[in-house]
């Protein structure tokens, strides 16, 4: 991939603090903006330490690369790219980032037959535009993903609301930011 193919993203804080990776030049990649990020984290600040978190569309991996960065004891990365997750390989290798593992498969379907210890925290922030939100959620909660205090952070266009969140969920934290809409949910049993 020749530099100019590459977009760059820059953790935020923690261990690789201001280390900048590269990832594919992609129409549907669209990694969290720094801005939104570093609310994030400082809405999730003392509760990510040991945590196991699943980036899920992990795309850019801005979401799960900071979560490790931060803390994070185990992160799991889901993308269907291929060009996305050989560019997620190759910037774990770069960090030897030993707490990461990436799983090369479509969300759903990984999701409907996921056999993993249940996620304390949850990135979900698919490509804007293919409605996929609603049908994540929906297995998110029915499955065994989740653990029972789970935090589930969604991010999408404004104005897209054509999903839903189960009963279970309560929205702790809500922004916008330009076109981006972002919510802090925790699973509430």
């Amino acid at each position: 991939m020749r530099e100019r193919d590459q977009g760059r993203l820059r953790i935020i804080a923690g261990r690789w603090r201001s280390r900048k990776l590269a990832f594919p030049d992609q129409v549907d990649l669209r990694p969290t903006p720094d801005r939104v990020r570093e609310t994030l984290f400082n809405w999730l600040q003392t509760g990510l330490a040991g945590r196991r978190c699943l980036d899920l569309f992990a795309g850019s991996g801005a979401l799960g690369f900071e979560a490790a960065s931060r803390g994070a004891a185990e992160v799991v990365m889901v993308e269907n790219s291929p060009e996305a997750a050989s560019a997620l390989a190759r910037n774990i290798e770069l960090l030897e980032a030993g707490s990461i593992e990436l799983v090369i498969s479509d969300a759903l379907e990984w999701l409907a037959n996921c056999e993993q210890p249940a996620f304390d925290i949850v990135f979900l922030d698919p490509p804007f535009s293919t409605g996929l939100l609603g049908s994540c959620c929906q297995l998110l909660e029915n499955g065994t993903a989740l653990a029972e205090d789970a935090k589930i952070y969604i991010e999408h266009a404004v104005g897209d609301n054509a999903f839903a969140v189960p009963d279970a969920w309560r929205c702790l934290k809500s922004k916008t930011a330009g076109q981006v809409a972002y919510k802090l949910f925790e699973r509430a049993r």
